[in-house]
């Protein structure tokens, strides 16, 4: 049974960093697409980063020099080293796994089968 944890979140100032982890069980990393993903109250569901199997990656524009997508094969893991936060990124932060090696175009997600349950990231001016 596939299953995604997010860990990582928390409460930073604003320029500050978190490194957010998504441990994977029941699924190989190292095939699929994966990404991440926020949700920020009162506002829809947006992509931050995604990773294709062969390592490819994309950011949305807003996250860009500042956000990085890895995965750990050894680790069976997704992460997404958070730098420079500004308040603007405070919202709840999810991993998804797709199906498919290669990620389409980074939009809000709905393609991506798999979701963990988030986890709440912070940032104070």
């Amino acid at each position: 049974q596939l299953h995604l944890a997010e860990s990582g979140g928390g409460s930073v100032q604003s320029g500050g960093s978190l490194r957010l982890s998504c441990a994977v069980s029941g699924y190989t990393v190292k095939s699929y697409c994966m990404g991440w993903f926020r949700q920020a109250p009162g506002k829809p569901r947006e992509g931050v980063a995604n990773i294709n199997s062969d390592g490819i990656t994309t950011y949305a524009d807003p996250v860009k020099g500042r956000f990085t997508i890895s995965k750990d094969i050894d680790k069976n893991s997704l992460y997404l080293q958070m730098d420079s936060l500004k308040p603007e990124d405070t919202a709840v932060y999810y991993c998804a796994a797709d199906r498919v090696p290669r990620c389409g175009i980074l939009t809000a997600g709905y393609e991506f089968n798999y979701w963990g349950t988030g986890t709440q990231v912070t940032v104070s001016s």
